[in-house]
């Protein structure tokens, strides 16, 4: 029993070893896999455009015509050339696009009045029976 004991907080800490290794390796293999014109996503949330790969540094296109430069460690994820247009572009996904065209066809009509924001018309609207214009 006291093997048990013994052997279960051992067991936990090679695991948890064994786990951050595999993690820092396929850390490693993603900076390694890092080419120019890749999306990528940095560890602060910022989406760019890998522009140039150095030693130890990237260089990114923030906006058109903005570079700067982080650290291959501050690169979060690399990502698929479908998902960065999407992201940046606000593009919906596939399934989102085979919306029913009729939609708008239930709902209410709109009111043909233009909307305007002057005290003439709240005073006209108030006396043709419409929402009571505030004084």
């Amino acid at each position: 029993m006291n093997f048990i004991i013994l052997l279960l907080p051992i067991i936990a800490i090679v695991l948890m070893f064994r786990s951050q290794k595999k993690r820092q390796q396929q850390m490693q293999s993603m900076q390694t896999s890092l080419e120019p014109g890749a999306g990528v996503r940095t560890i602060g949330g910022l989406y760019a455009q890998v522009k140039a790969v150095h030693d130890e540094t990237v260089e990114l296109e923030i906006a058109p015509g903005v570079f700067a430069h982080f650290t291959k460690s501050a690169i979060a994820a690399v990502l698929d050339p479908q998902e960065y247009d999407a992201i940046i572009n606000g593009r919906p996904a596939e399934d989102e696009l085979s919306e029913p065209e009729d939609a708008d066809a239930d709902a209410a009509p709109a009111e043909d009045k233009p909307l305007t924001l002057t005290k003439d018309s709240a005073e006209k609207r108030d006396a043709e029976g419409g929402a009571p214009a505030s004084k």
